[in-house]
This record gives structure tokens, sequence and C-alpha cells, in this order.
């Protein structure tokens, strides 16, 4: 099965496009993925369980299929040792994201990521970082990917070299890139988002903005800045952690007994509620962000939120809540009061 809408077209008739992330995270959860170094290898261990996230994030309401490339570019396989199997964990990953992308009629997009070696005014460090982009870019133009993602740029200068590979080797295929906020409201490199966005964007991006970094909370004020001076699409993708004003990337996130940072392994003392996810996705709507998802931290239940706020009924609404039916906190026409009144009390009460 093919996509009957590409890419291009949606975004020109102002359709929104819904985009799970967060691949990493959940497989690390999963006991498949190492925190630190965070490589793919799941790719090629357990492809079967990379096929079925896919269509478990289709089936909550993306409209992409993100192929699991992200850090699966050649520095990271050298920290880790594996750099001889960098060509067949990309091919793979595509291969199974182009797969489920045919069978589900959503679009699938190429993976590229902020390189970890790249130093500006560091000619040789930026020659390597577009190597690698480039082995990448064209790989995902050989498996037929339908745009390319490029993402959790700290930098702009990095983010801009990543555009240029897409246009210089991408084959004309449309490009996402976004920046990823940390503690400050500027770039590493110096440069506000709202700035850093909108010289993307006369560069030629097709739709750019932030990803990863920070929680709904703390995004928000940079989108809205993002979005008074972009033009065109913008994508708002968060990590699903209750950043605030104090702490404002998840990275920063520290115990609340013990002061020590949270990052990475005990970040699910911060998660946000589904209800806050919804009220977010309620703000992106209302101010016209295009390309909506969730990054690290990720799940199915929380896309399904985003989903429903943009009018979608994707397979996985068949499941949500209903607490109407629970035999003590739903209706109490249908339910024994010797639960709705006695046990409940019980509950709810000292």
């Amino acid at each position: 099965m093919t996509t009957t809408k590409g890419f291009q077209q949606r975004l020109t008739d102002g359709d929104v496009i819904i985009v799970a992330e967060g691949y990493l995270f959940e497989f690390e959860r999963r006991g498949l993925l190492k925190a630190g170094a965070f490589v793919p290898e799941v790719v090629l261990e357990k492809p079967n369980l990379v096929r079925e996230l896919h269509e478990e994030f289709v089936r909550s309401g993306s409209d992409v299929v993100l192929a699991f490339t992200y850090y699966g570019h050649r520095e990271k396989l050298r920290v880790i040792g594996r750099e001889q199997d960098l060509e067949a964990l990309n091919i793979n990953a595509l291969k199974i994201a182009r797969e489920v992308a045919n069978n589900t009629n959503t679009l699938m997009a190429g993976n590229i990521s902020n390189s970890t070696i790249y130093e500006r005014n560091n000619q040789d460090s930026i020659q390597q970082t577009e190597a690698m982009f480039k082995e990448q870019i064209e790989w995902a133009v050989q498996e037929k990917a339908d745009f390319i993602v490029a993402e959790t740029f700290n930098e702009l200068g990095e983010a801009m070299l990543a555009l240029q590979c897409i246009q210089k080797y991408g084959n004309g295929l449309p490009s996402v890139v976004t920046m990823s906020p940390k503690a400050s409201d500027r770039t590493f490199d110096g440069v506000s988002f709202g700035d850093a966005c909108k010289q993307l964007e006369d560069a030629g991006a097709n739709v750019v903005g932030l990803n990863c970094g920070r929680g709904p909370a703390t995004m928000m004020p940079l989108l809205r800045e993002i979005r008074q001076v972009c033009k065109g699409p913008i994508a708002a993708v968060p990590v699903p952690y209750r950043t605030t004003d104090k702490e404002p990337n998840f990275q920063a996130l520290t115990d609340p007994d013990t002061g020590k940072q949270d990052f990475p392994l005990d970040l699910p003392a911060h998660t946000c509620s589904r209800s806050q996810i919804r009220h977010w996705a309620e703000e992106v709507k209302q101010l016209g962000v295009q390309y909506v998802g969730l990054c690290c931290g990720n799940a199915s239940h929380y896309l399904r939120e985003v989903a429903e706020v943009y009018g979608r009924k994707p397979v996985a609404s068949k499941y949500a809540p209903d607490m109407t039916q629970h035999y003590t906190f739903g209706n109490r026409a249908n339910n024994k009061t010797y639960y709705t009144e006695g046990l409940k009390m019980s509950i709810t009460s000292k």
C-alpha cells in the first residue's frame, strides 16, 4: 500500500502531521538498549520488536514511521565498537520503516541527528560531520524515504549543515529540521531559537522547530517565539516530562529528596500526566503547530491523547479510558452501591 498524499502536499494543504518519536527511551525501558551510548542496536538484534513498535505508534495516531536510525551514525557505532555494522543497521531500519509505512498508508521518514563530534570553527570536525550526514541521507534516499528528519541540534551551525546536506545529497526530499533547547533560551552558538528557526526556514527547510530537551511547559514560550517569526510550518516535539522554570530541560531535573540529577535513569519520577499532554496538545493546536509529536519518554497512550486533540480517532481510540464502566468509580446506576459508596469511601477517605 502506498500513501495517497505526500508529505509536501499535506503541508501545502494545511494538514497536521502527527509524529511518534522516543524510540531510544522506549527500548531502553524495555531492556533492549543501553542508556549512555543510546545506540539503536535493537534494529540488528530484535528487528521484529522495532517493527512492532512502529505499528503500535501508528495505531495510536502517528502519521509517520520514523526509521530508527537516530544515533545510528558512524561516531556512535564507533564508540561501542560496531562501526562495521553501520550500513546494515541503517538499511535494516529504513527497510522496516518502509514496510510498515506501506502497510499502514503512512509516511516514512529517514532520520539524522546531532553528530556528537561537530565543533564550530573546526574544519576537520565539520567535514567528518558532513560525511556522516551524507551516508545516512543517501541510504534514506535509496530506501525511498518520503522526507528526512534532522533533529536534536544544540547549535544553529550544525543544524544548518544538516539542512545543506539534505539539500545536497537528498535527491530533493523535503526536510524537517529541529533544534533542541536546553537551559538557555539560546542555542549553544548564541542564537535565539526564533532567529535560528527563521534562518533555517529562509535557507529552505520545509518544517522548522524544536524537539527533545524541554518538556511541554517550558517549550511553549519558545514555540510562541518561533511562531511569531516563521511563516511556514513549525514543529513541536517535546519530551513528556514535567520541566519547570528552575529546571527547564529534562537533563536538569533533580530528585526532590536528594537533589541528585535524575537524567536518565530516574526520569520516571517526573513524567507528565495524560491530562498535561492533552492540555499541551490543545495549546499547540491553537498556536497553529502543523508538525506535532513527542520525543524521549513518549508512549502510545500519550500519542493517542495528542491525536485525539487534533480530531483523530486512531485504532487505539477503541481502548480509550471510560471510567463510567469502573465498578467503584463508574456509573452508580449500573454498579452496586456496596462498591460505589462503601468501598469508594474507604479508598478516598482516611
